[in-house]
């Protein structure tokens, strides 16, 4: 597992302001209390009432490091059943439950040593978690069935297919893991598995699983937030005393990977446009006294401008955009990765050159305290944002708790973390990197090999091939019979709710500058850090059609130094504050978001707003920019969905209308703006006469506004009209289109229509109609039928995306390539019985959770800064939430009938299938909406 790095660095502070003393040191630690079961199940409790919610998180110590060869996949399977169904919470399970009660949404992960399950929720539910949580230790195993398991195998297939089979360089970790660590190695093989091992799993392999590995005294439980400890105990006690204990379970061996001889392989990627390298050292796992000093090698390597490998690559030989180095360390072993993603036709054998000109640097150079201090001087401020949202904390207390035992931990690792030298620096370079043996992967395009390192060898990654009607059969709704497992109570009978908690929005201020800046904010001192967003309106809408991606292109220049700062310069006095400010554009605006410790705020706006005022117009940082956007734009090319996401668009708006173009632009776009172009922009859109200033954190309205005065001076306002584009209305009639990507193993589903802006009267019951049609994930009919009926899908949702303009209301899915037909005609179905299906309970479900779930509306500064950017875009009263439970309380199943018939008809839709033409795109006729349109070419040359 990757370590946690939340809350990495309080020590640094503490440190600090012992060296003040003057300064109060602040209390840093995170307070818990803990107890072990009889069962020897570890449970952790803490304490936060600053929000009405509470985090459950049940963490078991076994990942895909406790698989054996040819069982691959079996923890990360678990992950996916444990949600399905156990003895006493029925079908749905915790799914179901989440959605009546209001919680985030039961979810979960799996990593190579553990998988966790967790999941925040109004207090009153604490009682009802706990009773959930137990059920999965002791009465969950006999609910699996041979349909279930079936059913469940195909859904993780999905999700590998989605996250590797169809993603660009999505095989790299595979053909990583298999050559670094050898085959008995448990990091041999990826946490997902393999599609033949899910395939080959029996009933009786995961019933054996879950007795060795899924007992009390292999979990960690975690119950975080706004509790009562001594009745949360009792609770405990009583829902898990009488599970019992398992076999005791031995550590496993420390065992780093090993690499002979330098090694080098390639693979042609499907997916890939541009040819990627990555090298791969074996190092330490977790908490090794040289995991710390490695951590600070990888940022020192790659991270800002200063980094040597970026200097060489980036600025020297301009051979790419980004470099990226990581230090991952598990429990077992850990490995250094350094990617780069080359620039179009650049041949990787100069790319490695540039590596090791990068080392070369280093190795001359070393690293200075400065840098060191700068490095390690930002993990206050994230140590704090972690802190931001009980589920954090409940994931760092688990996490130290399964790999220590002891969920105080934090302070040795701390203390670690702070105690690294530069020598150390340096030492661990020369340890494991400097002519070190290493394994080098060359990724590139199709019938591209001549890109690849000299000298590399062909990768051996097995690939699925598209056949109907391939998978095997199942019924889902075939009941599990099974004697219940004993209890000392009834077990079937769900606890009450505790005491409702109140809803309790932030208190909103607003306020103006005299250059007509607006300021919109929510003080909250809860931990000492303030985020920001100056959100100038405008973005793409400014753009001329011959300009596309100018406004990105100005938003990302900002970023580049200013008048008096290199870029350099720019980000060292960035990092030593500890604050980050970027600054990026949207098809509506453009934003500067900031977040800082509250002691360093006035400095961070003052770096923003030197940002903001005095831009540097570099025109090398201008030309790597416009290579950087190109390089992206081709890598989209092959992306199943990018592709979707930027096809759909056109398809929803026009080609004419400037909504319906990706925010980077085009490759001929972008090749033709110039710096002259970006300068313009800047000078006539970047005005506070149409942007917003939202502050969130520990910090006084009186504060902000004083704040900001140097601004109202020195910023001017001039006049800026944004151009209206009018959405289309929804199609008369349907029709199919077809996007080709051969060999796709997945097809990306869109299908929508125009519908609402966010202003429109019927957007926000709109959205309510659709909490069970496919906005409520699991609760929603669209998962519960392509996903848990049919293993058609990892996921289905649909929604409605409209801003101040028009927006459309979509559906979106990847789904296996042999189901492309069949799961467009299960959505049609869907889609036509909605109106009239639409239950009591179904009505019922929809207003308890969209109540309930208030309670977690605001709990971290996001969320906060979310509601002021709804109160000021769209002219909202600051307790809109209250107006929206009005709404959700008074709607009538005839609404959400009329309004399901007038925004998610079937018959008014474009029915957009990105995939392999050659096996899927004459099965679509079928349909019934006439013969698909193919979009693209490809398709043609496949049947040549």
């Amino acid at each position: 597992m990757k370590k946690i790095f939340i809350a990495f660095l309080a020590i640094i502070s503490f440190v600090a302001c012992e060296k003040t003393s003057k300064e109060k040191a602040p209390e840093l630690s995170i307070n818990y209390k803990k107890i072990e079961l009889d069962n020897g199940l570890d449970v952790i409790f803490h304490v936060d009432k600053s929000d009405p919610v509470v985090a459950v998180e049940l963490m078991v110590h076994v990942g895909s490091a406790r698989e054996i060869e040819g069982r691959t996949g079996f923890a990360h399977l678990f992950e996916h059943l444990l949600f399905l169904e156990s003895e006493n919470l029925g079908k749905g399970g915790l799914d179901k439950m989440s959605a009546r009660i209001g919680g985030s949404g039961a979810n979960g992960s799996t990593s190579r040593d553990r998988t966790n399950y967790l999941q925040t929720v109004p207090k009153d539910a604490l009682e009802k978690m706990i009773w959930a949580e137990a059920d999965k230790l002791g009465w969950f195993i006999n609910t699996v069935t041979e349909p279930v398991l079936a059913k469940e195998k195909q859904v993780v297939k999905n999700e590998k297919r989605q996250r590797v089979d169809n993603a660009p360089y999505g095989h790299n970790q595979y053909v990583i893991g298999k050559n670094l660590y050898p085959k008995d190695h448990p990091y041999n093989w990826q946490v997902i598995g393999s599609l033949e091992d899910l395939q080959n799993a029996t009933l009786q392999d995961v019933k054996t699983f879950f007795k060795k590995w899924y007992v009390p005294n292999n979990a960690t439980l975690v119950l975080s937030g706004d509790i009562d400890i001594e009745q949360a105990t009792k609770w405990v006690h009583k829902y898990f005393d009488e599970i019992p204990r398992g076999e005791e379970i031995p550590s496993l061996e420390k065992r780093p990977g090993y690499v002979a001889a330098t090694k080098y392989l390639y693979y042609e990627d499907n997916f890939a446009r541009v040819p990627q390298l990555t090298m791969v050292w074996p190092t330490v796992e977790s908490y090794h006294p040289d995991a710390y000093a490695l951590d600070v090698l990888s940022q020192y390597l790659t991270d800002g401008k200063s980094a040597p490998l970026n200097q060489v690559l980036i600025d020297d030989l301009k051979l790419t955009s980004y470099v990226g180095m990581f230090s991952r360390n598990s429990e077992l072993a850990g490995e250094m990765q350094l990617s780069i993603r080359a620039f179009n036709n650049k041949k990787l054998d100069e790319v490695l050159a540039g590596v090791k000109k990068g080392f070369e640097k280093f190795e001359k150079e070393g690293i200075s305290e400065k840098d060191l201090n700068r490095i390690k001087a930002g993990q206050e401020t994230n140590f704090y944002g972690g802190l931001s949202s009980v589920l954090g904390k409940g994931t760092n207390l688990a996490s130290y708790n399964t790999y220590t035992g002891n969920p105080g931990f934090v302070t040795e690792d701390l203390k670690n973390t702070i105690a690294v030298t530069t020598e150390d620096v340096v030492r661990v370079y020369e340890k494991y990197i400097k002519n070190k043996n290493y394994i080098a992967t060359s990724f590139v395009p199709k019938n591209a090999s001549e890109l690849a390192l000299e000298g590399s060898v062909l990768a051996d990654v097995v690939e699925e091939k598209i056949v109907i009607g391939a998978e095997e059969n199942f019924d889902p709704k075939i009941a599990a019979t099974y004697e219940k497992t004993p209890s000392s109570f009834d077990r079937s009978i769900e606890p009450e709710y505790g005491e409702t908690p109140l809803l309790a929005v932030p208190e909103v201020y607003k306020n103006s500058l005299k250059n007509g800046l607006k300021i919109f904010g929510i003080e909250n001192d809860e931990v000492p850090l303030v985020r920001f967003n100056l959100t100038i309106d405008g973005g793409q809408l400014l753009e001329s059609m011959n300009k596309l991606g100018v406004a990105n292109l100005t938003a990302s220049l900002l970023n580049k130094g200013t008048k008096n700062k290199t870029v350099k310069e720019l980000e060292e006095a960035i990092q030593e504050l500890g604050a980050s400010i970027y600054v990026y554009s949207g098809k509506e605006d453009i934003t500067i978001s900031g977040t800082t410790l509250a002691k360093n705020y006035t400095k961070t706006l003052a770096l923003a707003q030197e940002m903001l005022l005095e831009p540097r117009f570099d025109n090398n940082e201008f030309d790597l920019l416009k290579k950087a956007t190109i390089a992206s734009l081709r890598q989209q090319e092959a992306n199943p969905n990018a592709v979707a996401r930027n096809t759909y668009n056109e398809l929803i708006y026009g080609k004419d209308n400037i909504r319906s173009k990706n925010t980077l632009g085009t490759i001929e776009s972008v090749e033709n703006i110039n710096l002259e172009d970006v300068k313009n922009f800047y000078n006539q859109y970047i005005s506070p006469s149409v942007a917003k200033m939202l502050v969130v954190g520990d910090i006084s309205e009186k504060d902000v506004v004083a704040s900001l005065s140097d601004l109202n001076e020195k910023w001017t306002a001039k006049e800026v009209t944004i151009p209206e584009y009018k959405t289309p209305e929804a199609p008369t009639k349907p029709t199919v289109y077809f996007y080709d990507i051969p060999n796709a193993k997945q097809s990306v589903l869109q299908f929508g229509a125009p519908a609402l802006a966010v202003t429109d009267k019927d957007y926000y019951p709109a959205s309510v109609m659709n909490y069970i049609l496919g906005g409520g994930g699991f609760a929603s009919r669209l998962t519960q039928e392509l996903r848990e009926g049919k293993g058609y899908t990892y996921g289905i949702r649909s929604g409605f995306s409209g801003t101040k303009a028009k927006g459309a209301f979509t559906i979106s899915s990847g789904v296996r390539s042999n189901v492309t037909l069949e799961s467009a005609q299960a959505v049609k179905k869907i889609l036509e019985e909605y109106p009239d299906t639409f239950s009591d309970k179904d009505l019922e479900t929809t207003k308890s959770f969209l109540i309930k779930s208030n309670a977690r509306a605001f709990e971290t500064a996001g969320a906060k800064l979310r509601m002021l950017s709804n109160i000021s875009d769209y002219g909202l009263e600051t307790d809109y939430v209250k107006e929206q439970e009005k709404i959700v309380n008074n709607m009538t199943k005839e609404q959400i009938k009329d309004l399901a018939n007038k925004y998610v008809n079937p018959n008014k839709m474009i029915w957009l299938v990105v995939g392999d033409a050659e096996t899927q795109l004459a099965r679509m006729k079928e349909l019934g909406y006439g013969e698909p349109i193919l979009l693209n070419k490809t398709a043609e040359k496949i049947k040549k």
